[in-house]
């Protein structure tokens, strides 16, 4: 039993590390947003739970929820070790995903369903089955809400006050702005939308979000 505990313990006290470890995505170097505390990764996985559970509640999905909520509850753990990682940081998705999943093994160790857990990681990130598709787009989306949600309460700076910010070196955002992206907000929501074309629960979920106010 003893060392069956130390694994567990060590696979425990590694992951909920992320408690502790920001979204990059709302620091200094990204949207900088204008809070007093930023959104953990840990709350940001804790929001996929959430989003999944919402949304299979309302439209009976009809798919393996167990599943789906192990998949979205561990797919972050390698950020434990390497940190999150936008598409604006300069490292292609190859060694993004390189880097991964090395450090989901690092993190999993030796536990008893280290293949299990690892097996899900992976179906997560190729997103082919039913289940890894839906989790994905949660993830997504989670994003996307929590972007909406910052822009509601004010802490989203306006697109002319975006000194150091390293995602508008892109020229894909440049050419959003040109179109007419007037708000960060405007910004996630064209990055995003075209990954849920063809899913009309979540189109439909993120047209509600972007019309509608979300402070409650």
């Amino acid at each position: 039993m003893e060392e069956q505990i130390k694994n567990a313990m060590r696979f425990y006290l590694l992951a909920t590390k992320l408690k502790y470890k920001i979204r990059s995505g709302w620091d200094k170097n990204h949207w900088n947003v204008n809070s007093e505390r930023i959104e953990s990764i840990a709350e940001h996985v804790y929001g996929t739970c959430i989003l999944a559970i919402s949304l299979d509640s309302e439209f009976q999905l009809n798919m393996d929820m167990e599943k789906v909520l192990k998949m979205l509850t561990i797919h972050e753990i390698g950020e434990v070790l390497i940190g999150d990682i936008t598409p604006f940081d300069k490292i292609t998705l190859e060694e993004k995903a390189e880097m991964e999943h090395k450090a989901m093994k690092d993190v999993i160790g030796d536990l008893l369903n280290k293949d299990e857990l690892f097996d899900l990681l992976i179906e997560f990130d190729e997103h082919s089955t039913k289940e890894s598709k839906f989790a994905y787009l949660c993830d997504k989306m989670e994003a996307d809400i929590q972007a909406k949600v910052y822009q509601d309460m004010g802490c989203q700076h306006s697109l002319d006050d975006q000194a150091g910010n390293v995602v508008f070196k892109s020229p894909k955002i440049g050419k959003m702005i040109e179109d007419g992206a007037q708000t960060a907000f405007d910004i996630w929501y064209e990055w995003d939308k075209s990954k849920f074309d063809g899913e009309p629960v979540f189109v439909k979920t993120l047209s509600y979000v972007k019309k509608n106010n979300t402070n409650l």
